[in-house]
């Protein structure tokens, strides 16, 4: 290692308009590749293509510049620091191996036989304005041609007058770090070399940071600090709070970490290797996608247009979708009819609720959408009161794993034929429909009925309908609690008291708590050739459970305990299910009844009991009531051993222990806790209320599950999400203010027991909120080129509306960088 120190008086900022700087000679010789400097040959003034197109790599002279100089006391860190890269470079693989200089000089930014030699320049620099403005076009037109460049903690507070420089950081401090503390840090790209190899959730002392402006969006974030990990200097960020980050700046590549503030973080084995892979992406020994969070690299677009008036032409009353093989997406409405068709209330009409599912397909390659299909269903009665409005109707739809072949097409529906007007009571089913190609229309006459069972439909809500295959071929069905959020005062649905001839509709014990019926369940069934279904081992009941008082079960059943699932989603890499579903109305938690509204997301890794209307959260109970005076509230359920003891309950009494879950979100914010006493019940006071997900935060809210992203390596499509997103979880919420609009790394090892998600980050400007975006997201899923489709319901509830839409999220950014034929390739000449 060479190391040249010099002292050089701090300057002021000259005028940049009264400079010029000959730059051609640089910009030819910087990526010469060999010892020899190239810059010693006369060289005519570049054009702006020669800035931008660095010389094909070659040889095994790979050079980093440490860059240490500082206006102000110099950093007791930058002898560890230049220490821990010298190491780096000789260490290793042979193929990433490189050497280091040093020097505090700052001519060396316009000498460029010296700078030409470089394949990075790292800051070390103790903060202060370390280079003149001639020194800075230097640097510039260093980055122009291809360069790299590593920045430090500290280089964070270099050159505070340049917005260039800004730039190429990305963020400035709104003063000194914090004291040395240990903090989380959340490693959210498991793609970057930088991050590649680190901890989901990496513990570590460091000196950390706030940022005058956050940017995220603006630029690549690799890593971030969880704020409640430690005690933060004034002006903290939150939740999303950037420790490293990357982009392509201005014909370079810059990557920047603000850790590295202490000198024993250099001697840290993981930083060490953040930084071996920061400096393989900025000396072109690798590749790396540094573009994927960039908000402006994707496009939202709406395929749909307006409804002609008085028909649903485009779309329906949007109630989810699936998409085919060759790219089609069918999408369904759930049988609401325009905002000026009055509501039909009165249940001696034989038309009561009638309404049409409708099933409409957009092909992408003509950009047109056509009607495949209608089903004349109990799902037009809606608006005001419980007693008066219902979400029956076509819930979901679900295209054959063998799709491209047989045309076969699920749908999760309420048929108008099958209601009964006396009893209020009706028959949901799920069908099996075929799709004819050639006509472009689903065939009525070839339904096949698998499963079917009843619902009560004299009071809302909660109908559920989300559907999806997995890789083995098993059919999961959402079904809803079925069952009023009234009577309860928000909290537990487990009022046994008002009933309509003899179904107690605003006690959930007789449905998603019941052993012995199919609502509030998730489903699982494998569908046969011939119509019918066959039960795949590992459901929630064999059948050979304890029978007590008469209890029964349901081989069907694969999760209990769910209030509304209206989406879920399956991964066919790891055949994890993903659903969610909305909570209950209190707007606060009770020392008296338990706590507020949750609405809840859930990983799920086996079969088994999510807690609906015993217990919401990770395991925070409810109070029990019955009768006579369900007024009166009696002991706190026990979570690890419920019992249903409902005069409506028709299954077993002692159910299967409380699995908690994976996300949950109030109005206060994101996955309420409380200390719990001697018994394990919370406090539920909010003074003492923690949020253990600081990045959510509900209101409104009615949790819309999504999917889970899968980078296709051998798709050839200009327009897929990048690998980046492989493996992340997306969470929505049917609004669209502050509610959850994520995507979410959980820890595979503890996702499927309630573990929390280890990392988040927004995508409400990539999948865009309020005017002109998408307001009220209904259901989203990603298409076999990699784009993503979004359902928007438009606008209210129980109807269609202008605003009803299909959208299509692209991305445009290109791929890694640098160049495939620009990477270093030791060895050759």
């Amino acid at each position: 290692m060479q190391r040249a120190r010099t002292v050089r008086p701090q300057h002021r900022l000259r005028n940049r308009l009264a400079l010029t700087l000959g730059v051609g000679a640089l910009t030819a010789s910087l990526f010469a590749g060999g010892g020899t400097s190239a810059a010693a040959q006369p060289h005519p003034e570049p054009d702006a293509t020669t800035l931008s197109q660095p010389s094909p790599p070659g040889g095994d002279d790979v050079r980093v510049l440490v860059f240490h100089a500082s206006a102000t006391e110099e950093s007791p860190t930058v002898d560890a620091g230049i220490a821990a890269i010298e190491s780096i470079g000789l260490s290793g693989p042979a193929a990433g191996r490189f050497s280091t200089d040093a020097t505090d000089d700052a001519s060396v930014f316009t000498d460029e036989r010296s700078l030409g030699r470089y394949n990075a320049v790292v800051f070390l620099t103790g903060g202060g304005d370390v280079l003149d403005p001639e020194q800075e076009l230097g640097l510039e037109a260093y980055m122009e041609a291809g360069g790299g460049f590593l920045g430090i903690h500290e280089a964070a507070r270099t050159e505070p007058y340049s917005d260039w420089f800004t730039g190429l950081i990305g963020a400035r401090p709104t003063g000194a770090p914090s004291t040395v503390q240990r903090a989380v840090v959340e490693v959210g790209d498991r793609r970057h070399p930088a991050a590649a190899a680190l901890p989901l959730e990496w513990r570590r002392l460091d000196r950390w940071f706030n940022w005058t402006d956050n940017p995220s969006g603006a630029v690549h974030t690799v890593a971030r600090v969880r704020e409640s990990s430690y005690t933060p200097a004034a002006g903290p960020n939150g939740w999303d709070h950037p420790v490293s980050w990357c982009r392509d700046y201005d014909g370079g590549r810059s990557f920047y970490t603000a850790m590295g503030g202490t000198p024993a973080a250099f001697a840290e084995t993981d930083f060490r290797e953040h930084l071996r892979g920061a400096l393989a992406w900025t000396t072109r020994l690798a590749r790396a996608d540094c573009k994927a969070t960039v908000d402006a690299h994707y496009t939202a677009t709406r395929v749909t247009k307006p409804n002609q008036p008085g028909r649903h032409d485009q779309i329906g009353e949007p109630h989810g979708l699936d998409i085919a093989p060759d790219g089609r997406v069918f999408y369904i409405g759930r049988g609401g009819g325009d905002p000026g068709r009055p509501v039909v209330t009165d249940w001696d009409d034989p038309d009561i609720g009638k309404g049409q599912g409708e099933i409409h397909v957009y092909d992408p390659r003509t950009r047109q959408v056509t009607l495949a299909g209608s089903l004349t269903v109990f799902g037009n009665k809606g608006g005001g009161g419980e007693l008066i409005k219902n979400e029956e109707g076509l819930l979901g739809i679900a295209l054959d794993p063998d799709f491209a072949a047989n045309g076969w097409v699920y749908l999760h529906y309420t048929p108008h034929s099958r209601i009964d007007r006396d009893t209020h009571m009706a028959e949901r089913r799920v069908s099996r429909l075929t799709f004819d190609p050639a006509a472009g229309r689903l065939d009525p006459a070839s339904e096949k009925v698998l499963l079917k069972w009843p619902v009560q439909i004299h009071s809302c809500c909660h109908a559920g309908g989300g559907m999806a295959f997995d890789s083995r071929g098993n059919l999961y069905i959402a079904t809803g609690d079925n069952n009023s959020s009234g009577f309860s005062g928000g909290y537990s649905g487990n009022n046994p008291e008002p009933a309509f001839k003899g179904v107690g509709f605003a006690d959930a014990r007789r449905t998603a708590g019941n052993t012995n019926n199919l609502n509030g369940k998730i489903l699982r069934i494998h569908p046969e050739d011939d119509g019918t279904y066959t039960l795949p081992p590992g459901n929630l009941f064999t059948g050979e459970e304890p029978d007590e008082g008469g209890g029964k079960t349901r081989g069907e059943i694969y999760v209990m305990g769910v209030r509304n699932p209206a989406r879920i989603f399956v991964d066919k890499t790891t055949d994890v299910l993903y659903a969610g579903w909305v909570g209950p109305d209190a707007g606060a938690p009770s020392t008296t009844w338990g706590p507020a509204k949750y609405d809840t997301f859930a990983a799920i890794t086996k079969a088994g009991n999510h807690g609906w209307p015993y217990c919401m959260g990770n395991n925070q109970p409810y109070r029990d009531r019955n009768l006579p005076d369900p007024g009166k509230p009696l002991g706190w359920y026990d979570c690890d051993a419920p019992r249903n003891e409902s005069p409506h309950n028709d299954g077993l009494v002692r159910l299967p222990p409380v699995t908690p879950n994976t996300v949950w979100y109030a109005p206060q914010g994101g996955a309420p806790d409380f200390p719990r006493d001697a018994d394990g019940v919370p406090s539920y006071r909010l003074q003492d209320q923690k949020l253990l997900l600081p990045w959510l935060k509900g209101g409104a809210q009615a949790a819309m599950n999504g999917p889970v992203y899968r980078y296709d390596a051998d798709s050839d499509s200009t327009v897929k999400w990048p690998a980046y997103w492989d493996g992340k979880w997306f969470l929505g919420d049917f609004y669209d203010g502050g509610q959850p609009r994520h995507a979410v790394l959980t820890d595979p090892r503890t996702a499927g027991e309630g573990g929390l998600p280890v990392h988040a980050e927004t995508l409400k400007k990539i999948v865009p909120v309020g005017e002109g975006g998408i307001r009220n997201l209904m259901d989203w899923k990603f298409a076999p080129d990699g784009s993503l489709y979004v359902l928007d319901y438009g606008r209210g509830f129980f109807t269609s509306h202008s605003a009803s839409a299909l959208w299509r999220i692209t991305y445009t950014g290109g791929g890694p960088t640098p160049p495939a034929d620009h990477v270093v390739r030791k060895g050759a000449r």
